[in-house]
Formats: C-alpha cells, structure tokens, sequence
C-alpha cells in the first residue's frame, strides 16, 4: 500500500515548487483550518496563492529590509499595474493616518535600465518587481489580492530575484546607480529562510551552493549577461520562454491532439481546433487560472462599463470573491439549475442588465455541468458576456467554447498534471459578439507576467497531456462504479451520473469522457472520516494531478462559511477525489480498503 506523506511536506515530495502540500488526515485539515501550531509549523509549503512560498518570503524579507522599516512588511508582483491595484485596494480598507506609508517600489534589472538609455534590448529576460510595502498588521488585506487575483510572483521568479537583489543588478527604478558600480552589499536583516529554501532548484536553475550563500559582488567590470548565463545557465534566454509559450497556446487552441514535443509543436500550423478559425492569437496565458478570471473580469469591465455580474453555479471561492470584491457586484445564483435560469430570465424580462455570466464546466466540487445551451441564448437576446471555466472538464473531454465568449483555464491542473507549476490561460471566442472589443482592450490592457521558467516548466509537462487524459477518464469511471455500488455511500458526484449529464454530453467531445474528478459523501460523517483517513494516496489541495489526490474539500475551501455550503447542496463531510495515473486495480484495492474502514467506523450506514 501507498505511505502516506508527513504533515506539511510538500505533494508531490521532496518537490521546490510544488503546488499541494500533505494533510493526510481529517484532524490535519481542520488543525489547518483553525491555525493550530501542530499543523502550521509542520508545513514546508502549501498552495502558492494560500501559502507565500518561503523563497518568496525570503525576497519579501530582504526588500523591506532594504526599502522598508522593521514595521512593515511587502506583497510583490511583477509590474506596476498589479502592485498599484493592490496598494488601491489596501487603501480603500486604511484609515487615513496609515495611508501615507503604504507605497509602490519599483524594481527593474540594472542592465535594462542602461539597456534603455541606448536604445538596445537586453538579451535576457527582464525580471523587474513591484512590490507594495504596508504597515504589516495590514497583511491579511493584502492577502486577498494575492489570494483572489492570483497575479503575484511565483516562486521560481523569486528564487532568481532574490540572487539579483543580493548581486546588485535589481535595483529600484529610478535610481543613480550606473552599470560600472560596485553592486549594493546584501541587506543584514532576517536570514531564516535564505540557505534551506533556495538550495533545491532543479533542471533550469542550478546554481551552486556557493553561489546561493555568496554575499560578494561579481567582479568589477563583468558583463551583465555573461552574469547570468553563468549564473542562471542559457535556459533562461527569451527565446526558450517565448517558444514554450507558443507552443502551450497552440496545444490550447486545440490545433494538437495528439502527444507532441516541443519541436514537433513549433512547426505545426493552426489551423482551427476547438472551433473553426481558433487559432494561438486567441490564446492568453497568465500566472495562475485565478489571474485568467480576474483580469477577464477587468477587462469586460473596461470594455462593457460598470455592469454587475452573475456568478452561475456553486463557484470556486475565489471566483465569487473577485465578483463581489472588485466591481459593481454579483448576481448569485448557486445551484446551477434550470429554476434558476427561469428566475434569471425575469429579471433580464424585467429590463435588468448584466456585464457577464461566469460559470464553471462541470462545476466544483459537485460536478453539476450548467445548460450552457440556454444561457448562451438568454446572452444573445440580453446583451451580456458568458465566461466559462473549464479547469475541470478540460477542452479534451468537453468543447465549451461555441456557448462562451471567453473560456477561461487553470493550466496547474491536469494539462501541467505534474503539480509543480502554475498557470493560467484565457481563450477569446473569434466568433463572439464581443470578440472585436475584447481583443481591442486586451491588447491594450494585457501583460504577459507569465514568469520564463514556469512557461519552460509548464510546456515540458504539457506533452503527453491528451494521453494522460485518457488514462484518467478510464480509471475514474472505474473507480466511481465501484463507490456508487457501496451501501456505504450516500451520493457520488460525477458528471456521468449527474441529473446534469444531458447539458455535459451536449459539450462532451465525440472521443472525450468524463474526467477525473468527482466527491463522495457517505451516510454518517464517521464514515467519512474514516474512509479518508484509511484511503492510501496522497492528501492535500488542488486537482488534476498525475497522481491520485483526495481532500475535504468543503473544510478546506469554505471552513468559514460551512452553513452556506450546506445550504446549496456542499456536505460538510464530502471527500473530494481527483483520480491519477495510478493502475486502476490497485486504485480500487486502495479504495476498497477505505470502505473497509468506513464499515467499521462507529456510525456507519448499519447502525442508522
């Protein structure tokens, strides 16, 4: 049988950047949840947008010791206009009297400030920073921005950030330092995290251990670039990034459907995927999939005005938060049902106007798939936008764009699968009523903030992502017969059992399945418990990874706000399982021991 992990050790083990992190147990989670020293002392990393990863930490840390007073602490991104509107929504929670210390620095390499000055472009990437520095009892503001955007750093980004601050070649922007100084000396502040958390950067960055201790300048005269080469390694040339980034948006604008590498890729011609006409130049890729929902969100409120939106389906939190958060409000609606269209549709009769409808496909965690059919009709007669977030369905199984203007992807799910970088993507329907206006203020409005090493990170695993895809939806059907036909179990939630099915076979791909994810409850919350503690694969938040992954997802997700979840249908004590690469007879020996466990438990389904 598998071993479970340790509490906080990073999912998958001994990973850098690994995007989940060990609770291997129900108490685990809720000790989580409620802030218990035992769990969070435990945990080496977590989540990226929950947990601040501690090389972002360290980065944090050595700027404000620069830049900052000991009362202070520093959220960082990577351009102005991310950082200005966290510092804008910090403001509007601020009394006045701490506004004034709340600022933006500025941070931009040193060889691209002299780059500028003669007109050249540096020959490798640019790694400037934003970075907002507040009164650090305001922080749990600013985490909304990091959590809820997702447009904050990543960890590699700061891994290679931190070595240029220490070396002198970031340096705040305008200031008088020229190319020929002798670089800024190290700040002497809080050093806890710089040794443990940056010696394990592997394949792209591997600098030595020598290296990531120095606190000595290069030496006097030395190249910028020859710097870097020799730091960092060729790897991270613009060309590498910009090719893995081309490569991702064509295998996202559905022109490849088979495994492909990376050259193979590049010389494939789109030529209409998903839909006809789809091509690469109607591919956004973004840091993280909360980053593709919210900068939509910005942009059809710059394009469309200052319009509510509707949130349509039991959402993923942070969905319904930027909604409520930034913006003139929502429309809630969290059953997804046809009652609820109906009751849509009189309002809209009625003169009542919206910017958008945001919806999942199928949602999360029940698995509901909404009648995207209908809702993109009610679109057309009244004048809004639908956007469609297809993390979990994924544009193998199921094609959502034909009833969407923008279809939006958390790329850190089952197309990277390795659960070691994150990203996010928007796909703008060619064919859309809002199509020409979209594209007019994302070309306007659009960075692309996607860090180079994430992009190389993210192509490489990408590849083989249609046969992986594959293998999953067998598995996952397997696994979801053998629960539905358990006495122990009071509901399975999957699209193929779904009363929604009908509206996810409309959109499921002739070759598509239904995925590899679903949650179970169970007649008694012992029963759970038991079942998860018991159930031999690896526990910890996120989905669509290439191994099996199973939480409570209700605790983790809505811990806060478990009368509501209840309310709409979301079982405190569901257990959340998102199916891997795994045999499927051993995946099903695991699961017949949970269920084992689950029968034994003190109130399970024979004493009801």
């Amino acid at each position: 049988m598998h071993e479970q992990l340790s509490l906080g050790s990073s999912v998958p083990p001994d990973t850098p950047h690994a995007v989940s992190v060990s609770l291997p147990t129900w108490r685990a989670n809720v000790g989580y949840e409620e802030g218990e020293a035992w769990v969070i002392d435990s945990m080496t990393t977590g989540y990226p947008r929950f947990f601040v990863h501690k090389s972002i930490q360290a980065l944090a840390e050595e700027i404000v010791c620069r830049f900052g007073t000991p009362e202070d602490s520093a959220t960082l991104f990577p351009s102005p206009k991310p950082a200005t509107r966290c510092r804008e929504f910090l403001l509007s929670k601020l009394p006045p009297v701490d506004a004034e210390r709340v600022r933006v620095v500025n941070l931009v390499m040193q060889s691209v400030q002299t780059s500028n000055r003669n007109g050249s472009q540096p020959a490798t990437i640019d790694s400037s920073l934003s970075c907002v520095l507040y009164p650090k009892e305001y922080s749990n503001i600013t985490k909304q921005v990091w959590q809820h955007s997702g447009d904050g750093i990543s960890s590699r980004r700061s891994e290679f950030s931190l070595k240029l601050l220490k070396d002198g070649y970031l340096v705040e922007e305008g200031s008088a330092q020229q190319e020929d100084t002798q670089p800024q000396r190290p700040c002497k502040g809080p050093r806890r995290y710089q040794k443990g958390s940056l010696s394990n950067i592997q394949a792209i960055v591997t600098p030595s251990k020598k290296d990531l201790g120095s606190s000595e300048p290069p030496s006097e005269g030395r190249e910028f670039d020859q710097y870097v080469e020799e730091r960092f390694g060729r790897n991270l040339d613009p060309s590498m990034a910009n090719n893995a980034k081309l490569a991702v948006r064509r295998r996202i604008a559905g022109s490849l459907t088979a495994n492909g590498e990376l050259s193979e890729t590049l010389r494939t011609v789109s030529s209409g995927g998903r839909i006809a006409g789809l091509t690469e130049d109607h591919v956004l890729l973004f840091p993280t999939g909360m980053s593709s929902i919210f900068n939509t969100h910005q942009c059809l409120l710059a394009t469309r005005g200052q319009l509510r939106s509707i949130c349509f389906g039991f959402p993923y939190i942070d969905t319904l938060k930027i909604l409520q958060k930034w913006g003139p409000g929502v429309q809630f609606y969290g059953h997804a049902s046809s009652e609820e269209l109906d009751e849509l549709e009189k309002r809209l009769e009625s003169g009542e106007r919206f910017l958008a409808l945001f919806t999942e496909f199928p949602g999360n965690p029940l698995l509901k798939s909404p009648d995207l059919e209908r809702i993109y009709q009610l679109a057309a007669k009244y004048d809004f936008a639908v956007v469609v977030d297809e993390s979990v369905g994924n544009f193998i199984n199921v094609n959502v764009l034909p009833y969407a203007d923008v279809v939006v992807s958390s790329l850190t799910k089952i197309f990277s699968g390795d659960s070691n970088v994150m990203g996010g993507s928007a796909v703008l329907n060619p064919h859309g009523r809002y199509y020409e206006s979209l594209m007019a203020t994302f070309k306007k409005e659009y960075e692309d903030n996607y860090w180079a090493e994430d992009a190389i990170f993210l192509e490489r695993n990408s590849r083989d992502f249609v046969s992986r895809i594959e293998r999953i939806n067998a598995a996952t059907e397997s696994v979801t017969e053998q629960l539905n036909a358990s006495p122990l179990v009071k509901a399975i939630y999957y699209p193929k059992y779904s009363e929604t099915r009908p509206f996810y076979d409309k959109c499921k791909n002739e070759n598509g399945g239904y995925g590899g994810l679903f949650s179970v409850t169970f007649h008694s919350s012992a029963a759970a418990v038991a079942f998860f503690d018991e159930l031999n694969v690896m526990k910890g938040p996120s989905l669509g990874t290439n191994f099996t992954l199973s939480c409570p997802y209700t605790l983790l997700a809505h811990y806060g706000e478990l009368e509501w979840a209840n309310s709409l249908g979301v079982a405190s004590d569901l257990v959340r399982i998102s199916i891997g690469l795994e045999d499927s007879a051993d995946l099903k020996s695991r699961i017949q021991h949970a269920l084992d466990a689950a029968e034994k438990a003190p109130q399970n389904l024979a004493s009801q």
